[in-house]
Order: C-alpha cells, then sequence, then structure tokens
C-alpha cells in the first residue's frame, strides 16, 4: 500500500513518523516524489493541487489533514468515484472549543477596549454585562458547534445555534434553514460562525446578515474565508452595527501583508490556528479509516459531496 502525503501548510517531518509507526505496511510517498502514480492507493492532503489527484488512476481514499473539505471539492478534475474522508478529532474539537471561549470572552469583557485604554494610559472602568446576559448564537452544530455551545454554557451564556436543516438538540434553542436566520442573528449579542463552506454558506457573512445583529454585536469567524464579504466588514464596524470582529480565516491565505484588517483597530486577526490538526492524535483516526476500507467495513466520517461536507 502507497500513501501520498500532500499538504500546502503542513510538513511531512511531522507526519510521516507517526504513520509509520502505526502502520509500518504503509509506503509514504511525499509531493512531488511521488513515483509511479499508479501505485498509489491513498491520499492524505491539504489543498491539493488542481488535478493531483485525477492524476493518480488506482486512488482509492481521499483523506482530510483538516475538517473542511471544500479544499478538495473545488477541484474541477476532482475524481468523483473516490471516496472523501474529513477529519474528526477529539483533540481538534477540544481546541476550537478553546478558541471560540477565548474569543467570546474577550468580546464580552472588551478586551480590546481595555488593549487600547492600556496603550493611551487610561485608567477607566467600562460597563459589562453578566454572561447570562450576553446571548451567544453559533451558526453550525456539529460536533465543534455542539461541544463550543456546551462549553460557553458552563460559563453562563445563553446559547442557540443555527443549522442548514432542523436539529434538536437538548438545553438549546435551535433555528433552521433560510427562514430560520434572521431569528438566530436577531437575539446574537456574538455571533459564531463554524459552518462548513458550501454554496449555501458562502458570503452569509454580509451586510445584509450583520443588520439583522443587535447593534453593537460581536463577530467570530472560525469557519472558512469564503464566508464573510471582507468589503462589508470595516464599513459594518464603522458604522458600529459591528463593534469588534474577530477572524481566524480568510479568503486569501496568509492574509497579504497590505490587507487592512492587519491594523483595523476593531478586528483581531488570528493566522487559521483555531483548530490545528494534531499528527499524534490525528494519525489512528486516519489510520484506522484505512484499514476500515481495506476490510471492507464502513468508514467514518464520509463526505456527501452533494452536501459538501
Amino acid at each position: 500500500m502507497a500513501l501520498l502525503f500532500r499538504s500546502s501548510v503542513d510538513s511531512e517531518a511531522r507526519w510521516a513518523p507517526q504513520l509509520a509507526r502505526l502502520m509500518p505496511a504503509l509506503e509514504i510517498r511525499v509531493w512531488p516524489e511521488i513515483g509511479d502514480p499508479r501505485n498509489i492507493d491513498y491520499a492524505l492532503v491539504w489543498r491539493p493541487e488542481p488535478g493531483l489527484l485525477a492524476s493518480l488512476p488506482n486512488l482509492k481514499l481521499i483523506l482530510s489533514l483538516g475538517a473542511g473539505v471544500d479544499h478538495i471539492l473545488c477541484d474541477p478534475q476532482l475524481p468523483r468515484r473516490v471516496p472523501i474522508i474529513r477529519l474528526v478529532d477529539p483533540y481538534m474539537t477540544d481546541t476550537m472549543s478553546e478558541y471560540v471561549a477565548l474569543q467570546v470572552l474577550r468580546l464580552h469583557r472588551r478586551d480590546l477596549e481595555y488593549c487600547a485604554q492600556q496603550a493611551a494610559g487610561i485608567w477607566r472602568e467600562l460597563e459589562h454585562k453578566n454572561a447570562a446576559e450576553r446571548p451567544v448564537g453559533i451558526l453550525g452544530f456539529g460536533q465543534m458547534g455542539q461541544d463550543a455551545g456546551r462549553k460557553l454554557k458552563a460559563l453562563g451564556f445563553d446559547v442557540a445555534f443555527w443549522s442548514r436543516t432542523e436539529k434538536a438538540v437538548v438545553g438549546f434553542a435551535g433555528y433552521a434553514g433560510p427562514a430560520g436566520l434572521p431569528g438566530l442573528l436577531a437575539r446574537s449579542e456574538i455571533l459564531v460562525c463554524l459552518l462548513p463552506l458550501t454554496a449555501e454558506t458562502e458570503r452569509i457573512l454580509c451586510a445584509r446578515n450583520f443588520g439583522l445583529l443587535p447593534k453593537g454585536s460581536g463577530l467570530i469567524n472560525a469557519g472558512r474565508g469564503a464566508h464573510l464579504v471582507e468589503d462589508d466588514l470595516v464599513p459594518t464596524l464603522s458604522s458600529g452595527q459591528l463593534s469588534a470582529a474577530v477572524l481566524d480565516v480568510f479568503r486569501d491565505e496568509p492574509l497579504p501583508p497590505a490587507h487592512p484588517f492587519w491594523r483595523h483597530p476593531r478586528i483581531v486577526v488570528t493566522p487559521h490556528v483555531a483548530a490545528l490538526t494534531n499528527p499524534p492524535t490525528a494519525a489512528p483516526i486516519i489510520l484506522d479509516n484505512i484499514r476500515r476500507f481495506e476490510a471492507g467495513l464502513p468508514l467514518q466520517n464520509r463526505v456527501n459531496a452533494q452536501r459538501g461536507y
């Protein structure tokens, strides 16, 4: 068996030892030194070049190095016959929840204002609410969204969610579909986006939807950069409709040095680190699906390409 490793952001040095230790019989080939493409059975990838996967005639399984698969589905030459597996790792879920809780608390406790006051040498107490008085809305309530929601509730926040289709989750108010989105937005003083990127969710963070939030709300986007209409954000901050935005994902990554988001006083930029893939915990999960495929067993976390996740 041979596996192709290709990542535009990660190093094979972090992965090869883990994979080799857990499955010695698996030959690891690192792009671009792939040898005979006919011998490659599996591809473990993040943002592979368009056409790369189609060039592997005997490919059996495509495994994403991250929770999202839009970086695979965007390939116009993608071999549709090959199953795609997204990575669901409890470690990544925990780290995403840590990120969301950190940024919700920063917005809730007005950390940006206090940082600005410190820089200016100003000692002034700012008014703030209790957590129970600060409604949080989460767009996307899969495994990561639900875990973040539970941890925010444990901190006292009033949490509701929005999903593509109707979903009942004990302890949370839920909204669904296009008809339910305005209701979720209207009650969210802090809006968290954890959606997968699909044709329906692209550009969902736009001026029209920002206008449905309570005035002065905060935004956290840890989903995908294409969820945000970037040109709408600064005007919405300038008007006061949004008070602050925390962005971990962007249309162009790395974020270009001249991009205005870097220097905006009401925007926090982090470099796509909300839920980093962790080889020691992710490798066993990835290899379990390869073993399942070889044994003819059902695959875990198989992607529905029509849905986009």
